[in-house]
């Protein structure tokens, strides 16, 4: 399993509004071959201002398959046409193979 985290900070002032957009997401993502779930995550406990936006993926190549897709440029039409002032600072992208699962 292949394991792709985005950390974003989320202006405060714009948390609900960001996890909105995710509720009413196209679900393109949702077709792509090799595609198991996504989660976003809110900080808990005012432990911060990130939020943890989560793809799971059968593997890295069902991954990169999806981010070459032409639905993966529509799902992010939305996303550049996102406030500026909703994010303090830059995100950060992360990607795992998974080595273990209880799960599995």
């Amino acid at each position: 399993m292949y394991v792709v985290m985005n950390r974003m900070s989320v202006n405060k002032e714009y948390q609900n509004d960001f996890e909105e957009r995710f509720k009413k997401r196209q679900g393109l993502v949702d077709q792509s071959p090799g595609f198991i779930r996504n989660m976003v995550l809110r900080p808990a406990n005012d432990s911060g201002d990130h939020h943890i936006v989560l793809t799971l993926w059968q593997d890295r190549q069902a991954f990169l398959d999806w981010t070459n897709s032409e639905a993966f440029k529509q799902a992010h039409v939305q996303a550049r046409e996102t406030p500026k002032e909703m994010f303090i600072g830059k995100n950060s992208l992360e990607m795992f193979e998974v080595v273990s699962d209880t799960q599995s």
